[in-house]
């Protein structure tokens, strides 16, 4: 969904309405578990986002519950590493697998639930009932009753319009993704098709492994291709419930809410003329005008623009992979970023000079850190600013203001109740986002200068 989401702010933090996609999943989850049973499985760029919106919710999920995979390995060593974990907890348990970024009516937990029996004998998932021949899903093909639901004759790849036409007569399921697992059969049917999985987090029994070393060895597998396309105790539970993956911007259009003319609008003040089944997302302060179109994406951020039609929007990951070859850092970045302390957005970039608008939570600082090739003078606009420079500390109150120079260890903290807002300008001879070395980081970021999420 560029560029809506980037790489280091991806859709399911997104808020298109009052919340995000994260967090309705995370409120579902809670119909079924308290929040300490809850676990959550990300990378170490989306921890805070995951604390963050989770606490926005008036939770507050141990920190211990949220699993840090060091790489990306699919579904399946990501569902491996959640399950590991419950299993070494809580012991036997019958576990939800939920992904952070889908559409469903929360009445659906309760179809959940009561699926829980079902588990203890078959690893289940959960099959959609078709609105549409979509050729944007899986399928599974359901086959003989066993009570609450019926085994799974096979699975199907996303198919073409055609062959999803003759799915959904022949009532296929869509593949939601979704699923409901005991941990003893759970690993037991790892054991029996993926052992080197099985063995890489439960081998070498009494050997102290750590995450880093135990992904190194792991395939890049999904759980369908690793597990449940092969094993003879999956069984599949009909959701009639609305559900989405929100796969792209037509997607979303399905899920919004429109006006007469069937155009979605969010954000943005609209004015629009002989234009119907359009999905417009812009700034607050900006009005979009159209005239005589029809059935189209315009989505405007301050660094990007995209103008498609509905049905080509799946085609933006073309556009990302090309800007990808390119090096274009705003396919991770947008202007605001978003920081474990606050966030900063960039409102001016030359090669020498930057001008930042920084925002720093209550009781939180950054890292205390030094510049090369860059000096950074501060001037609050907001709140209390205590500036530490060379280990010496002081105020700075609206209006008042600080310059560091290149090669001062410094770190800006809020010491106060309400949000510090600063201005920040670089000057140097490089003002490039690798030039940081950090000394001391509460947040247990890296000094890695090649990481382009680890700014500030």
């Amino acid at each position: 969904m560029w560029p809506l989401s980037r790489e280091y702010y991806p859709k399911q933090f997104l808020k298109l309405g009052k919340s995000s996609l994260f967090q309705d999943t995370f409120l579902r989850c809670l119909k079924l578990s308290e929040c300490s049973d809850i676990f959550v499985v990300t990378n170490e760029t989306q921890k805070f986002f995951v604390l963050g919106q989770i606490k926005e919710l008036g939770y507050d999920l141990p920190v211990e519950n949220v699993l840090i995979e060091p790489v990306g390995k699919n579904t399946l060593p990501a569902i491996f590493f959640g399950m590991h974990e419950i299993n070494e907890r809580f012991g036997k348990s019958i576990v939800g697998i939920f992904s952070s970024d889908h559409v469903l009516d929360a009445d659906s937990m309760e179809t959940i639930a009561d699926a829980s029996n079902l588990a203890s004998d078959y690893l289940v998932t959960f099959g959609v009932v078709p609105s549409s021949p979509h050729t944007g899903y899986g399928y599974i093909h359901p086959g003989n009753d066993i009570g609450f639901g019926n085994e799974v004759l096979e699975f199907k790849e996303k198919p073409d319009g055609e062959i999803a036409k003759m799915y959904v007569k022949q009532g296929y399921l869509w593949n939601s993704g979704m699923f409901l697992f005991d941990t003893d059969i759970f690993f037991e049917e790892v054991r029996k098709y993926e052992p080197s999985m099985f063995d890489a987090f439960c081998g070498d029994e009494g050997v102290i492994r750590n995450i880093v070393s135990i992904y190194s060895s792991l395939p890049s597998i999904s759980i369908d291709y690793g597990i449940m396309e092969r094993s003879n105790k999956v069984a599949v539970v009909k959701l009639e419930h609305k559900w989405s993956d929100l796969g792209n911007f037509d997607a979303i259009y399905g899920e919004s809410d429109k006006d007469d003319h069937s155009n979605a609008v969010y954000d943005c003040d609209s004015n629009f003329i002989s234009s119907n089944g359009n999905l417009v997302y812009s700034k607050p302060d900006k009005i979009v005008s159209l005239i005589d179109i029809n059935d189209m994406v315009v989505v405007d951020t301050p660094d990007a623009l995209l103008v498609c039609p509905r049905k080509s929007s799946q085609k933006v990951k073309d556009v990302v992979n090309s800007l990808s070859v390119e090096g274009d850092e705003r396919i991770s970045l947008h202007q605001t970023v978003y920081r474990p302390w606050g966030t900063y957005t960039i409102l001016e970039s030359t090669e020498r000079h930057k001008i930042k608008n920084i925002t720093v939570m209550p009781q939180k600082k950054l890292s205390y850190q030094l510049h090369h090739h860059r000096s950074e003078h501060w001037v609050v606009v907001e709140g209390i600013a205590c500036v530490q420079i060379e280990g010496k500390h002081f105020y700075l109150r609206q209006g008042e203001s600080t310059f560091i120079r290149p090669g001062d260890k410094h770190r800006l903290l809020n010491p106060g109740k309400l949000p510090l807002e600063i201005i920040e300008v670089q000057l140097g001879e490089s003002v490039d986002e690798d030039d940081i070395v950090r000394f001391d980081d509460e947040y247990g970021r890296v000094n890695d200068s090649s990481s382009v999420e680890d700014r500030i």
